[in-house]
Order: structure tokens, then sequence, then C-alpha cells
């Protein structure tokens, strides 16, 4: 098949910049070196035969939010919501319940309600005009953000985004409930809550959870990948997997476009010395450790109200995740470690049976087992858990960089997500999807925006291309 445009890696970069190139009549071959397609997108029978897991990615709040996803009308996808998108046990008192309005989880806050509706609810109310503003800081920006309104949503949320989610917990919020709802938020950003910007991570994502929800895919997120590629093929491209590329020089097409990692780039091409030795600065971020579950019921929460939620945000209070993030990001293993959890079985009842995921964060290529400080931190929350398990699966670092290889020593992130990286990803360029390399460029987490089930990246890397 002679083509016009090769796109190496299939996770959801990959695949979208691969239907917006066949969508403007390019005939696009997709290569993939894994034996499915996905990339974060996976699913997988990991723990007991008939149990779908998720390997990566569950929670699709950016896949609906995301201007380059939520109008695609992809066949075989099915978007199921929890009761509750999110919730926040503590020790000593009713968990801090995130729900689709932000009014009523404002309302459970008690002394902090105003302060939950100025800051997320705020940026909630600004709609997907903001949205498209932070997930394209790069122009054009979308025409919606012209408004005064939106321009004025965007300054307010730039202010407080920009402080680090301890900073802001502690001048906005006045209860211990605001604060940790905060900083669970902010703990998605795998970074030190004391750095910049953690506060604008934390702010989003609970913005998504009142704007669009939290939902899972019905059936496994591997749906969403399948339902990519076969658009793609109903536009004539086609789709390869279990083969890798491993140099430039394999492919002969006018467009390349490598949802890779930047390590992975300086392997497959000879680069301009000055733009390689930019490109080998860029930072990973710290790893994660994952465990898969089969239960043989629902985890049996002490607070019964947490039962609805999608994703539960494990580790206490502000103070307390703030110390654990701390510990990682100085190269440490907290005892007592942050855990994001989700169980998709409160949305989900297709994947045959309770499965149940959490992670923890790590330093980055940790060989340690963490098992018993996350199974800890449930227990915390809900005694008896592990009499509910009837199988575990684990992917330290290692296991999920073999799984996939953007995971660099296990960074889920696609690079650390602090404020110069922010601005330099994966160098500083008003376009950076674009290489030195005429008709090649990357459009993997590595580069703006970022993590998440957006698609975002190769969309823009597919613009750059069309052009």
């Amino acid at each position: 098949m002679s083509v016009d445009a090769v796109v190496v890696g299939s996770g959801p970069n990959g695949l979208v910049a691969a239907v917006k190139l066949a969508e403007a009549g390019r005939r696009v071959l997709l290569l993939e070196a894994a034996d499915a397609f996905g990339g974060g997108l996976r699913s997988a029978e990991l723990t007991l035969p008939g149990l779908v897991h998720d390997v990566g990615a569950t929670v699709m709040a950016m896949a609906l939010a995301s201007p380059a996803l939520r109008d695609l009308k992809l066949k075989g996808v099915e978007y199921a919501h929890p009761p509750l998108p999110a919730a926040h046990p503590l020790d000593d008192r009713p968990a801090v319940l995130v729900h689709r309005d932000a009014g009523r989880t404002a309302a459970g806050l008690g002394r902090d309600a105003a302060a939950w509706r100025a800051t997320a609810g705020a940026a909630a109310r600004a709609g997907f005009p903001l949205v498209d503003l932070l997930l394209r800081p790069l122009g054009p920006w979308p025409a919606g953000l012209a408004r005064p309104s939106a321009l004025v949503a965007a300054a307010r949320f730039g202010a407080a985004a920009a402080l680090p989610a301890t900073t802001l917990g502690r001048l906005a919020f006045r209860t211990v409930e605001g604060r940790a709802v905060l900083a669970g938020m902010a703990a998605h950003s795998l970074l030190d809550l004391r750095a910049p910007i953690t506060s604008g991570y934390g702010l989003m994502l609970a913005a998504t959870a009142h704007l669009v929800g939290w939902p899972v895919v019905k059936g496994g997120s591997q749906r969403l990948a399948d339902a990519l590629v076969a658009r793609l093929r109903e536009l004539g491209g086609e789709a390869v997997t279990g083969h890798r590329v491993r140099r430039l020089a394999e492919l002969d097409a006018e467009t390349v476009v490598l949802d890779v990692s930047p390590r992975q780039f300086l392997g497959m091409a000879d680069l301009p010395p000055a733009y390689r030795d930019r490109l080998a600065r860029f930072r990973h971020g710290p790893g994660v450790f994952k465990l898969d579950w089969a239960l043989d019921g629902p985890v049996p929460w002490r607070d019964p109200a947490v039962a609805g939620a999608g994703t539960l945000h494990l580790g206490g209070t502000m103070e307390e995740i703030a110390l654990s993030e701390a510990e990682t990001a100085a190269g440490r293993h907290s005892p007592r470690p942050y855990v994001l959890l989700v169980q998709p079985y409160a949305a989900d009842p297709t994947r045959g049976g309770h499965t149940l995921w959490a992670y923890c964060h790590v330093p980055n290529g940790s060989t340690v087992d963490m098992t018993a400080p996350i199974e800890a931190q449930i227990e915390r929350y809900a005694p008896g858990f592990r009499e509910r398990v009837l199988a575990r699966h684990a992917m330290g670092p290692a296991e999920l960089e073999a799984a996939n290889p953007n995971l660099v020593g296990g960074d889920i992130g696609g690079g650390l997500a602090s404020l110069g990286q922010f601005l330099k990803r994966p160098v500083w360029s008003p376009a950076p999807w674009r290489t030195p390399l005429r008709g090649v460029f990357l459009c993997s987490a590595s580069t703006p925006p970022g993590p998440g089930v957006h698609g975002v990246g190769g969309w823009q890397a597919a613009r750059l291309a069309l052009r």
C-alpha cells in the first residue's frame, strides 16, 4: 500500500492523528509494536478469565471534554457514569463526595462551600472555552476565548492555578475536607504539592467532574481504541499491530507522526545536534506501582456513601498527601502513600465481576513492591478488604514500561509535569509537535498538553502536517 502518512504508535494521540489525517483525505498507515492497539487504552484479563481490566486509563473525563474527541461520533463506544465521579474518605469524619453538580459538592464542604464554588465551580461554569484554552496552551486559540466572559474566567483560573496546591489549600480553604479534596485532585499531577501549578491540575480535574463527569467506557477502555481504529479503516486507512519501527529510514511517506517518547525518538532518527541536546534534557517524572484485583464483592468501605464513586483518593488530609508526594519527589518510598483507586463496577457491571485497580507514586524506575502499603491504605478506609481479594496482578515501573515503552521508568504522565516542562514539552517551541526533520512530527504525552485521554497532541500534529 502506497501511503501519504505513517503514524507510529496507537495511543490516544496516535489514533487521533491517524483519524484526522484520514479525514483530510490522506492515505494513512498506522503501525503499532504491541499485539493490540491502544497504548494506554488497552484492556486485558489480568487476574481471572472473563474479567476485563484496563491496563492503563479507565476514567474518561478528558475524552468527553477534549476538542479533539468530543465531537467524534464513534461506533461501539458507550460511556457509563458512576453515581459519584469521585470521593475522598477521611479517618474520623464522613468522606468528601464530589458530585456531578458543583453546588451539591460545595454544600457538602460546609464552610468551604464558597471556596469550592469560586475555584472548581467557576472553572466548570466557564465550560468548554476554558477547557479548550487549557488543552491548547499554544495557538491558534479557540475563538470562544475572545468573549469577555471567557477572558475573565481564564484570568481568574490562572491566578489560582499558578499556585502550589498546599498554598491554595491554606489560602482559600478552611476545613480539613476542603483542603483534602483539593490535594487529592492535585496529586494526579505526580508532583510535589508544594510546586507551582499543582493547583491548576487539581482544579482542572475537579472542573471536568462537574462539566462532563468522570465516566468509564462500557466494556473496557480498549473499546475506545478499537472504535478509533475502526474509524480509520472506514476512511480507507490501514492499521497493523506487531510492527516495531526502530529507525525512521524504514518508513516511506511524506508525513510521519510519532506517538513515542523523546527517548525513543532519539534512538530512531539522526537529529541535528542542537535539537538532540535539547531533547536529551527532557525529564521524566515519578513512576507508579499499579495493582489490579478481582474481588468476590464490592469493597467494604467504612463510609458506605463512597461505594458509588468511580474514583477514590486515599491518603487522608492535605498534609498527609503532601508529605507522601514530597517523599516521592525526593526519591523515597512513602510508607503511607497517596493511592488513586478506581472501582469500574460502580459504573459498568459488564466487565465480568468486581474488578478494581489502584496505584501509588514511586521514584522513577523503582523496583520496590508496594503491594502492602497500597493495600494497607485501602484497609484503612475499608476494613476487611483483603478478605474480598480473589486474585491480584501487580505492575511496577519495569512492567509498565515493558507493556508500553512510552511509560519510561513507569512515568504514566509522559514526562515531569513541572512548570518548566509545561513550557518546554519536549522542547521550547511555538509548535513543539514539529521536529527539525521535514515531515516528521511528535504527538505523544511528552508534547502539549501532556497526559490524558484527550488526543490533542495527535490533533495538533495532524493539523501541522496538513499545512
